[in-house]
């Protein structure tokens, strides 16, 4: 404040200055600048409370269902949140593995992830180095992928891929979690080729230039590009073995089968048995406010018609809750019981007794076998 220029007399005016100055400080609470019950006022005398909180949530490279399924969360979280003064930001990554650093970190709240590869970052297993503590929110969308190649590239099983170039997902993006197991329960092991990195949309590009001779590609179906690979070029989709699938059924709570619908993919004759290789599922840091996430998973959940994508129908009673290998974060699973829709079952019940740190069940454990025909 600028005061006009007067005299003043020095001794009247200095002890009357300085006892303003300490009324001052008294009603704003002091040096930390706290008033409002506590709350620290910003310099337009706003409280930090009417301003949004920023929440970012991680996706993955465009090409996938990771990027477009998180706008659309992002959008109805923002546009139906009620009273809850948030601002999501769905960000573009590098995919699951790079969300649960950034998680861990605090880079991120929110992250869409791989349930097989969050369920051994949970357990400190797969290719990870230590144990992260993470929580899901809700189970989406069956992750549907499989080995594409050129239908005359002479790769008719994947025993064939031995010696071949084959795209693999992207640096960093945590592949490996689900596919080691895929090749081994196939007598393969990913030394057995000339493994190559890249995101689906790359890998389609390489399939086409003859820089790649397969490629492991999926999410929600149908894949975007997948989609482009079948539209551009001669598309041979390689099936699972029978007995591969009975021992990834048995040996990870991540693998489900899926029927993909024939009119799903043009170069599709008949319907594909597949193989849901870890659901997409909205996963936080368990350090996560309980309240925050309720009120996520309530805005979600109480919103899913207006999820934009596809992917949203499966957030539904009987696959929200689903338990996909990862603890459900204290906050969700509250709302869940109170619309109820947690596990009912006995073998169910005694899992969700259990506290987040050692793997609760949530939800029905109903397969997505046709799943993606609904």
């Amino acid at each position: 404040m600028r005061f006009p220029r007067v005299l003043f007399n020095h001794s009247v005016v200095f002890p009357l200055f300085f006892a303003t100055t300490l009324a001052f400080l008294g009603c704003n609470g002091g040096d930390d600048g706290s008033s409002n019950n506590g709350k620290k006022a910003t310099s337009n005398g706003n409280s930090k409370a009417d301003e949004p909180e920023f929440i970012s949530m991680g996706t993955a490279p465009i090409g996938g269902a990771f990027n477009p399924v998180g706008i659309s969360l992002s959008e109805t979280l923002n546009e139906h949140k009620g009273d809850n003064n948030w601002q999501v930001q769905a960000k573009g990554t590098k995919g699951s593995q790079h969300n649960i650093r950034e998680l861990q970190n605090s880079e991120l709240q929110l992250a869409l992830s791989n349930s097989a590869i969050t369920h051994f970052a949970v357990e400190g297993g797969g290719t990870w180095d230590q144990t992260y503590d993470m929580c899901a929110i809700v189970t989406i969308a069956p992750n549907v992928a499989m080995f594409i190649t050129k239908q005359d590239s002479g790769i008719e099983k994947i025993a064939d891929l031995k010696g071949k170039r084959v795209v693999c997902g992207p640096s960093g993006a945590g592949f490996e979690m689900f596919l080691e197991p895929i090749l081994k329960a196939h007598g393969l092991t990913f030394g057995d080729f000339d493994k190559k990195n890249n995101n689906q949309n790359g890998a389609v590009d390489m399939l086409a230039d003859g820089q790649a001779d397969a490629a492991f590609l999926g999410g929600a179906v149908p894949t975007s590009s997948i989609q482009r690979a079948c539209s551009e070029q001669a598309i041979h989709f390689i099936p699972y073995e029978e007995e591969a699938v009975e021992r990834l059924l048995a040996e990870y709570p991540f693998f489900q089968r899926v029927t993909i619908p024939a009119d799903k993919y043009s170069d599709l004759t008949e319907d594909f048995p597949c193989l849901n290789v870890g659901s997409m599922h909205l996963i936080t840091s368990a350090d996560e406010p309980d309240d925050r996430i309720y009120q996520i998973t309530k805005t979600l959940y109480a919103n899913r018609a207006t999820i934009t994508h596809p992917a949203a129908k499966f957030i539904n009673e009987k696959n929200a809750a689903r338990f996909t290998g990862t603890p459900f974060h204290p906050g969700a699973q509250k709302f869940y019981e109170e619309i109820g829709i947690w596990p009912k079952s006995t073998d169910d019940a005694d899992s969700s007794d259990k506290s987040k740190s050692d793997g609760s069940k949530g939800g029905a454990s109903d397969s997505d076998e046709g799943a993606a025909k609904k």
